[in-house]
């Protein structure tokens, strides 16, 4: 009885399954970082710090690569999609999808977090949800500046915030140079986003990921925030689409520039390590 259920459930469509895959990713992702944020800003402190954040979603991240990416490539970040159907890497067909299963899963982590905290969130804000102010939560699910900077600034710091990322990730999968050991790839992305937010979380918040920002801010808009969501900062909302997306095309350019095309696979190293000298590349990698 069981397995005809499962026979009937199985989702048959590749393109399908990577959609599923990669909400359920961006689900886990966003869960650990946003309910992380909500401890911090709802318990005023007592709960955790920026540490705690940062290290929430670098454990968002690597759980959800490990549960999506054999099956999608774990991209779970509109920016690093659009970059890989740019370079002929994944088919344009397919960035519907991959965009829709992001969106998806992480709008359903921000309704998750709001439904944990609503009892919270109601006791800190006395039921005036607030962008700005003494007592403004719409920062628990989309970044915003930080007051003292610009939009110039913040674009900036978004742009190079990316660019790591990009970078660190084909560092991590390179395997023409030194690659991260088998297994390993999740954790050690999982850490570079811990790093990131270390190093560059102060200005904007490291949103990075248009997947991660622009969702849980139409949810907010709709939830009971309002559409200041999309005006606080000057007009912020673009900013983490726009930036992320060129930051990440900046990243692979800088990384074919000074490594890549200059650097070609040796055939004796796959060799002594019993693998083919041209072993197949996850989709995760540029």
């Amino acid at each position: 009885m069981l397995e005809k259920i499962q026979k009937m459930l199985t989702v048959r469509s590749r393109i399908v399954r990577e959609m599923l895959a990669e909400a359920l990713g961006m689900f886990i992702l966003m869960v650990f970082g946003l309910s992380a944020v909500a401890q911090v800003v709802l318990g005023r402190g007592a709960f955790g710090q920026l540490l705690s954040i940062n290290l929430a979603f670098g454990i968002g991240v690597t759980l959800g690569i490990h549960a999506a990416g054999g099956i999608s490539g774990a991209h779970l970040n509109a920016a690093i999609t659009l970059t890989h159907c740019i370079l002929g890497n994944l088919p344009w067909r397919k960035l519907p999808a991959y965009l829709i299963g992001q969106f998806l899963g992480s709008f359903m982590a921000s309704v998750t977090v709001f439904a944990i905290y609503y009892d919270a969130l109601h006791v800190y804000t006395k039921g005036n949800f607030t962008v700005t102010g003494p007592t403004a939560t719409a920062s628990i699910f989309s970044t915003y500046p930080a007051p003292c900077v610009s939009v110039l600034g913040g674009f900036f710091t978004e742009f190079m915030a990316t660019v790591m990322l990009l970078l660190g990730i084909l560092i991590i999968h390179d395997e023409k140079n030194n690659e991260a050991l088998k297994g390993t790839q999740a954790l050690l992305t999982g850490i570079l986003v811990l790093g990131i937010g270390l190093g560059m979380g102060m200005n904007t918040g490291y949103a990075i990921n248009p997947s991660r920002d622009l969702p849980p801010r139409i949810f907010t808009a709709i939830a009971g925030w309002g559409m200041e969501v999309f005006t606080a900062g000057h007009h912020w909302w673009w900013v983490p689409v726009i930036a992320p997306s060129l930051g990440s095309l900046a990243g692979v350019l800088i990384h074919k520039l000074f490594i890549d095309i200059h650097n070609q696979p040796d055939p004796e190293r796959g060799s002594e390590k019993g693998q083919s000298p041209h072993p197949v590349v996850e989709t995760s990698t540029l």
